[in-house]
């Protein structure tokens, strides 16, 4: 199965679909830009980016706290916020953030990506279109465009033993403790389904609801249990 952003997110190459400011691995596994210690990895480049722009929270409602002591939170003017909202820096929001959210730091959240009511993300990438709409947790992972997560939709991000993930049917190491869901554009998760560290779904791959999902799944899957 082909891990590189160019077969999982091959909108980004096309006209009009570049994310401003980041770049995507090349050659290697999409993974490595969960590796904080990478230099081109999400954390470093999303620092990077807003080492330009800076802090931005104008016309927020009063009851959205924000947190700044790690670093700049950037909300793109215009960008609906709910009341209720917790948010840590260093984050880039352009997309809609529902209410009763938390935003954990090294989130960056694209244009028209929807984080939802009691939904929690940290150290994740939404691209534009992405939707963690209910109840989910997203944890160390990258959703593309189109991706659905059906309401209570879990993407662990750690394993119970704490060792390095590992992309089991692929027989890869990740060299990475946190890493939760690779999410292939068009990915669609049915309600209350669990993705355990390491999964990995390629474009438009269905997961039915109740399911567990582990592992590497060619686009077009679909994951009945």
């Amino acid at each position: 199965m082909d891990v590189t952003a160019a077969a999982l997110f091959p909108s980004l190459g096309k006209s009009g679909g570049a994310v401003t400011g980041l770049r995507m691995p090349d050659d290697e596994p999409v993974w490595t830009l969960l590796d904080k210690s990478n230099r081109n990895g999400l954390a470093n480049q999303l620092e990077y980016l807003l080492q330009g722009l800076g802090s931005n929270q104008r016309n927020l409602h009063p009851s959205i706290t924000i947190d700044e002591s790690k670093g700049p939170v950037h909300i793109v003017d215009g960008t609906q916020i709910g009341p209720g909202v917790h948010i840590e820096g260093p984050s880039y929001i352009a997309g809609e953030v529902r209410h009763g959210a938390y935003v954990r730091s090294h989130s960056w959240i694209c244009r028209d990506a929807v984080v939802g009511h009691a939904t929690e993300i940290k150290h994740s990438l939404l691209l534009p279109g992405a939707k963690a709409p209910h109840f989910n947790y997203v944890g160390d992972s990258i959703l593309g465009t189109g991706v659905n997560l059906g309401a209570g939709c879990k993407l662990s991000n750690l394993r119970n033993d704490g060792r390095h993930i590992r992309i089991h049917n692929l027989s890869m190491d990740t060299g990475l403790r946190k890493f939760g869901a690779i999410l292939g554009e068009g990915v669609q998760i049915g309600c209350n389904a669990v993705c355990n560290p390491g999964t990995v779904l390629g474009i438009n791959c269905n997961v039915w609801p109740n399911v567990t999902v582990s592992g590497a799944h060619a686009k077009d899957s679909t994951v009945r249990e």
